[in-house]
C-alpha cells in the first residue's frame, strides 16, 4: 500500500504541512508514503516529473494500489495523474472516471438526487444556458456554484440568489462568481435550490459504500455532529455509485430532515482538525 501526498513547495524531501500529520500517522501504521509535486501536476505534460519521486514496482503481484490525499485536481489533470503512475507500476484505487464523479456535481447527483436540493447545471457559462437553467429550477430562492465549488463565502454576492425569476438579479451573481473563479472555473453554471438548514454541516467519510467516520465539516471544525445525525439513510444511494473512497456532507434542515449538501472524492477532501490524522489514515487505507 502506498499513501501520495504532495511536498512542501520549499522543501520537497518533506510533506506539504497541511498533509504532515497524515503522512506521519501513515508511516506509524506502516504504511510507505511517498511525495509528488502537487504544481507539476497542476500543469499541461507535468504529471511524469511530478510522480518522478514515486517508487515503482516491477513485481510479480501487479500494481501497487495507492491513495492520494492532497490538493484538488481538476479531471483531466487527475487523469494525467493516474497515467503516469500506471507507468511506474502505481495504481490509483479511484481511477480517473471515478475520480470526476464524485469530485463533479453532475456525476452524484442523479443518485443522491431525492436526498438533496433540486439541481440544474449548464455546461459552460453562455448566459442563454443560464437563463435556460434559471428556467428548469423554476422562481424561488437558489445557491449558485460551478461542479466543483461555490463561493459561500462571498455568500451575497456569488452564491445567493434571492429568486432566479430575477433575471438580472440571478445574472449579475453568476457574473460574479465567474469572475472571482476565474481560470478556476468548472464545467459550468450550477443552480441549487435553496433550503433552510439549522445545523452545521457535517462530514462523513465513506469506503465501498460504507460509513467510516462522522465528525465535523473543516470550516466549523468544532462544531461536533449532533445526536440525531445519522448517515444510514443515504447509504444505499452512496453504494449505488460505487465509489471506493468519498465523503458525503449533511446538514439538518429546518424540518428536522437530514439533507447532503455534497459529495466529494475522499482523497482531496479536506480533514477537520478534530478528527484525527490516524483514524483518517485508517479509512484511506481501508480503500486500498
Amino acid at each position: 500500500m502506498l499513501l501520495l501526498v504532495p511536498h512542501d513547495v520549499l522543501r520537497a524531501r518533506r510533506p506539504d504541512g497541511h498533509f504532515a500529520d497524515e503522512a506521519r500517522a501513515a508511516r506509524e501504521a506502516g504504511i510507505d508514503v511517498a511525495l509528488v509535486d502537487h504544481d507539476a501536476l497542476d500543469t499541461d505534460g507535468g504529471a511524469r516529473r511530478a510522480v518522478a519521486g514515486v517508487p515503482g514496482t516491477d513485481g510479480p503481484g501487479g500494481p501497487r494500489p495507492a491513495v492520494y490525499r492532497g490538493w484538488m485536481l481538476r479531471g483531466d489533470g487527475y487523469a494525467a495523474f493516474a497515467r503516469a503512475l500506471a507507468d511506474r507500476g502505481v495504481r490509483l484505487v479511484t481511477g480517473p472516471e471515478q475520480y470526476r464523479r464524485a469530485h463533479e456535481l453532475p456525476g452524484w447527483y442523479d443518485a443522491l438526487a431525492d436526498l438533496t436540493p433540486a439541481t440544474v447545471w449548464t455546461r459552460g457559462d453562455d448566459p442563454d444556458d443560464f437563463a435556460r437553467a434559471c428556467d428548469a429550477l423554476g422562481p424561488g430562492a437558489a445557491v449558485l456554484r460551478d461542479y466543483t465549488k461555490s463561493m459561500k463565502h462571498y455568500w451575497t454576492e456569488a452564491a445567493f440568489i434571492p429568486d432566479v425569476a430575477d433575471r438580472a438579479r440571478a445574472w449579475a451573481v453568476a457574473g460574479r462568481f465567474r469572475e472571482l473563479r476565474g481560470d478556476a472555473f468548472v464545467g459550468g453554471f450550477v443552480l441549487r435550490r435553496f433550503e433552510r438548514f439549522d445545523s452545521a454541516e457535517v462530514r462523513t467519510w465513506w469506503v465501498d459504500g460504507v460509513c467510516r467516520l462522522v465528525g465535523a465539516h473543516p470550516d466549523t471544525p468544532h462544531d461536533l455532529p449532533p445526536p440525531d445525525c445519522d448517515p444510514t439513510p443515504v447509504a444505499p444511494a452512496v453504494a449505488a455509485l460505487g465509489l471506493p473512497f468519498v465523503t458525503v456532507d449533511l446538514a439538518r434542515r429546518d424540518d428536522g430532515v437530514w439533507r447532503v449538501i455534497e459529495l466529494g472524492d475522499g482523497q482531496v477532501s479536506d480533514r477537520p482538525a478534530t478528527i484525527a490524522p490516524d483514524a483518517l489514515v485508517a479509512a484511506a487505507a481501508a480503500a486500498m
